[in-house]
């Protein structure tokens, strides 16, 4: 594999049935630890990284070098402080989405894994153990339930159009902003649900909700995997000006912009995101989880 042209649909297909075998062997590690004694410390960004964050990411890197070797892992817990640029094909792995509700004991956390080429990803996994569920996305989004630590039978998901009863739009438990509460405002929203993690990403893509909207920061392997499960879907994560997140573009510090998570990619004009480049946060990075 050396771009993104030169990986077939059906070896996407392969490589995201791979991340999401993968995801759920370190979501096993997560139930382990989960509503359970922890160790935990405070990174220097004020992030907090536990036992479990470690060890699951332990496992992911090793196995996505057996399977993949050759191809560049960026990984939470490894890149703090890494300025090294990642080549055009790598991994973007976060371990452990929502350390602080994992913490606290709340089931919606999330392992990620995203194949990024060209800044876009190719294929993704994403797990919710909490919740028994996964998704997996080459050309197409899945579903299927986690069975023994494993992947069941995956069936399609799709995004929903906008609903005529209005939006479901889903926000972060511990990190609301007036800029985000700004744009939501002018949208049809119904209902507004918390939820932790990456999760929100999985929910949209099959069509449980609508739209996510964040405009306080968050880190390249916060998103990767929910972007592209998300595009597989039907949707679409954009960022100011309607354009997609890039990735692997933003320095050593992975930070994102600005960005919404649609089901239905129509509202996209709607929206009014902040004019704020990636690698800018509004936010202590301590801040930086979706």
């Amino acid at each position: 594999m050396t771009g993104a042209a030169t990986i077939s649909g059906p070896e996407r297909e392969r490589i995201a049935a791979a991340l999401a075998e993968i995801a759920c062997a370190a979501g096993e590690i997560l139930r382990r630890y989960h509503r359970g004694p922890c160790p935990h410390a405070l990174k220097p960004d004020g992030s907090p990284s536990s036992a479990a964050d470690v060890e699951a990411e332990d496992l992911i890197v090793e196995a996505l070098a057996g399977r993949f070797p050759g191809i560049a892992v960026v990984a939470e817990e490894r890149a703090q402080g890494d300025a090294t640029r990642p080549a055009d094909l790598f991994f973007l792995v976060d371990p452990l989405d929502g350390t602080r509700d994992f913490l606290a004991g709340t089931p919606d956390y999330s392992v990620n894994i995203a194949l990024v080429s060209g800044a876009r990803p190719v294929a993704a996994a994403l797990a919710a153990p909490g919740f028994g569920r996964v998704w997996w996305a080459g050309p197409a989004t899945l579903e299927g339930p986690v069975v023994a630590g494993r992947p069941g039978a995956g069936r399609p998901v799709r995004a929903r159009p906008v609903p005529v009863a209005g939006l479901v739009a889903l926000g972060s438990r511990r990190h609301g902003d007036p800029e985000t509460a700004t744009c939501l405002a002018a949208l049809p929203v119904a209902e507004t649900r918390q939820v932790g993690s990456a999760l929100k990403f999985a929910l949209i893509a099959a069509g449980e909700a609508d739209i996510y909207v964040r405009c306080g920061p968050t880190m390249e392997w916060d998103t990767a995997a929910g972007d592209h499960i998300v595009a597989a879907a039907g949707g679409r994560v954009v960022v100011p000006g309607g354009g997609p997140i890039r990735y692997g573009q933003h320095g050593p510090d992975h930070r994102n912009g600005p960005f919404a998570a649609l089901g239905d990619p129509t509202l996209a004009p709607r929206l009014a995101l902040p004019a704020r480049a990636a690698g800018r946060p509004a936010a202590p990075l301590s801040a930086a989880r979706p």
